[in-house]
């Protein structure tokens, strides 16, 4: 079916700049096939028109960094030290677990991103095949990483194992795709990290990892291993391959250059990281030694949201106030940290609207309270915009949200399974 955007206001990158005009976008098998012009092979198809008065059109938001099946534990380990939080309170829930807690709660999750306008998330879980299941049904494009911990050079290790026996299964999917997902220094020795590097180049697959996320981290591989969190998994080969670093809070200007060195995308993720009380990455920093800093939420049971208009406009507004000058990073900066950046750093040709991209679109409303007056539309994405704006989602060319009715996911199953699920896993 071709679909036609009729006449919307839409950000469009124009000589590395993101221009906001109004526009007609064409869509037709998954991809962004013309814009103001409908390609003549397409001149008698039968087009699904929607209007675009007051009407926004962006690229669909890119989630760099979560756990979705995390959701259920919003709310449920708050106000806690960094360590405390997760080995007293995350884990014990997270063991308590059934793959069907998970699958429900990736759904719960998905809920949340499409409803605030996120089309793709990348994915560090624990129960194989329940995300993907999750993906499959609700329209969501997602890169999934299986959670890796242990110690030894161990290629039968279980995890692993069942890492790359999800990848096969779930193959035929094109919005799928994997990686490799050690957990973090302090949950993997560097054995098993040269492990994991070396079989992410031999599978052609790229790196997802959280490093350098908090105080007790840096200071306890200092103490252990005499290096940064970073120097570690550098030591190990984990840049050798693409990689996706979550977090990078504290960071010493030594690890900045390693990271620009090996091309490491970061995935700053500014309310978790306040929240657990780990500090503020230096996305400015980052961003002038040329990495390819992204935007994520981390998962719910830290943020406790997967919203990331929320999280845009606290990435455009603490550096503001860490760094006392309203110059250090602005809207054009963040709004490209949750779009292209993220699909660069994913390896998928999504985060903007040109032809031959595929359809990742959300269309947000004008005539609304928080978008009103129409000034400066960009930075209302950063500072005005909370997500309720967001009325209709496109993904890979198919309508999954319109007029904020979600036509994939049954939303009240979800939450009843939500609350069933609290009862026995004791929240």
């Amino acid at each position: 079916m071709l679909i036609v955007i009729r006449d919307a206001l839409a950000i469009l990158p124009q000589g590395g700049q993101d221009v906001i005009d109004r526009h007609s976008i064409y869509i037709h098998d998954g991809l962004i096939v013309g814009i103001d012009e409908q390609p003549p092979e397409l001149a008698q198809e039968s087009a699904y028109v929607i209007d675009g008065t007051d009407r926004l059109v962006i690229p669909g938001l890119i989630n760099a960094h979560t756990h979705t099946y995390m959701s259920m534990m919003r709310n449920c380990a708050d106000d806690l030290s960094f360590m405390d939080w997760l080995f007293n309170r995350v884990d014990p829930i997270e063991g308590r677990m059934t793959p069907e807690d998970a699958y429900w709660g990736s759904l719960l999750g998905q809920i949340e991103m499409i409803r605030s306008g996120t089309t793709t998330f990348n994915d560090m879980q624990m129960h194989i095949h329940q995300t993907t299941k999750a993906v499959r049904e609700s329209g969501m494009r997602a890169v999934i990483c299986r959670g890796l911990v242990g110690g030894e050079y161990d290629r039968s290790d279980i995890r692993l194992q069942q890492a790359l026996e999800e990848m096969e299964e779930a193959n035929e999917c094109s919005r799928l795709s994997f990686r490799l997902g050690p957990h973090a220094p302090y949950t993997c020795g560097p054995d098993y990290l040269r492990m994991v590097a070396d079989v992410a180049k031999e599978k052609g697959l790229g790196i997802h990892i959280h490093l350098s996320e908090s105080v007790t981290e840096s200071e306890n591989m200092r103490k252990d291993h005499n290096c940064t969190p970073i120097e570690y998994a550098l030591n190990a080969g984990i840049f050798e391959v693409p990689t996706i670093a979550a977090h990078c809070v504290q960071v010493t200007e030594k690890d900045i250059e390693i990271l620009a060195q090996h091309k490491v995308s970061v995935v700053t993720n500014p309310a978790s990281n306040m929240k657990l009380g780990n500090g503020f990455a230096p996305v400015p920093e980052m961003m002038a030694a040329g990495i390819n800093v992204c935007l994520g939420t981390d998962g719910a049971a830290s943020n406790n949201a997967q919203n990331m208009f929320r999280e845009m406009g606290y990435l455009s507004m603490i550096h503001k106030g860490t760094h006392k000058t309203p110059q250090c990073i602005g809207a054009s900066e963040v709004f490209r940290a949750a779009t292209i950046n993220g699909a660069r750093a994913l390896g998928l040709n999504t985060g903007a609207i040109e032809t031959g991209r595929k359809a990742d679109l959300a269309i947000l409303r004008l005539d609304v309270a928080s978008m009103m007056p129409n000034n400066n539309l960009l930075a209302a994405l950063s500072y005005s915009a909370n997500g309720s704006e967001v009325e209709t989602v496109i993904i890979d060319g198919q309508i999954v949200m319109e007029n904020r009715e979600l036509k994939t996911i049954d939303e009240e199953r979800v939450y009843y399974e939500i609350r069933k699920m609290s009862d026995h896993l004791g929240l």
